[in-house]
Order: C-alpha cells, then structure tokens, then sequence
C-alpha cells in the first residue's frame, strides 16, 4: 500500500505553457526498443538536440570554433507517458538558472500536441575555453539570448 505522504510528494507533468521555446521533431523507426516504446537514451538525444539548436541559432555560440563550449555535466530525466514511432514530439526548452559558468536547462517531450509532458529533462551545460577545457564565465551575448528563455519563478 502506498503511504499518502507518498502520493502527494509524486512529481507531476509540467505544462506546454511553462516553456519558452519549442521545435518538432520526428520519431524515427529505430527510436522504439523490444517493449514497443521509446527507448531511454533517444529522450537524451532530444534535449541535446534543442538545446544546441537553440544555442546555435540563438545563443550566439559558435561550436565547435567559438572560445567557449558547453560541457554536459548533469542530467536527469523523470518519465511520464511512453513515447515512440510513429509519433511526433514537440519539445520544449527553458532555462531555469543561469551561473557564473553554468546554466541549467529543462526540456519538456509532448507526444504530439499534448499538453502535458510525458518526460522532463534537467540538462546542466558547464561553460569551458574549447582549448583549456576550464571553466570559463558566460558571454554577455549569451546571458542576454538566455535571458529570453529565462523562466522567472
């Protein structure tokens, strides 16, 4: 039996109006595994996917030969609804804390036009010179383009 305690600390689907930026994408024919749904690791490539799309067409970095990269360095995805092919995604991308050196990412998989998530990503970038491979302090250019998919809580 489930305690109520339990249930009520149970994470909840966050909602399309909750995030700032959005890009479709396809699922392909090879995403799905032996149980018929989505396997693990294509939700991963999703949100690489649209974040680095969104950082390259509006983020101002210029990867791979800007001085600056982002490193992933933190991940975690809470699942929802099953996803798969022949399906669309509609992802969803904001920033939910911008560091000194870092920023933290969520991406939100709709299956379709959903309202709902079916899964959440957390997505952390830590900012490095491409060369060194240190930590290096956040662009004015990109605090200003990362301001635009800021959410303020």
């Amino acid at each position: 039996m489930v305690s109520k305690e339990r249930v009520k600390m149970r994470i909840k689907p966050s909602m399309k109006s909750e995030y700032a930026y959005f890009k479709k994408m396809t699922t392909r024919w090879r995403d799905n595994d032996v149980y018929g749904h989505m396997n693990n690791v294509v939700f991963y490539e999703f949100a690489d996917t649209i974040v680095n799309e969104w950082l390259q067409t509006n983020g101002g970095l210029d990867v791979p030969n800007g001085p600056i990269i982002g490193l992933v360095v933190e991940t975690t995805c809470t699942y929802f609804s099953e996803l798969g092919f022949p399906k669309s995604v509609n992802s969803g991308l904001k920033v939910v804390k911008v560091g000194n050196t870092s920023v933290s990412y969520e991406v939100g998989l709709f299956n379709g036009e959903d309202e709902n998530t079916a899964a959440r990503i957390k997505f952390v970038h830590a900012y490095v010179d491409i060369k060194t491979r240190k930590p290096t302090a956040l662009t004015q250019s990109l605090k200003n383009s990362l301001n635009s998919i800021t959410v303020k809580s």
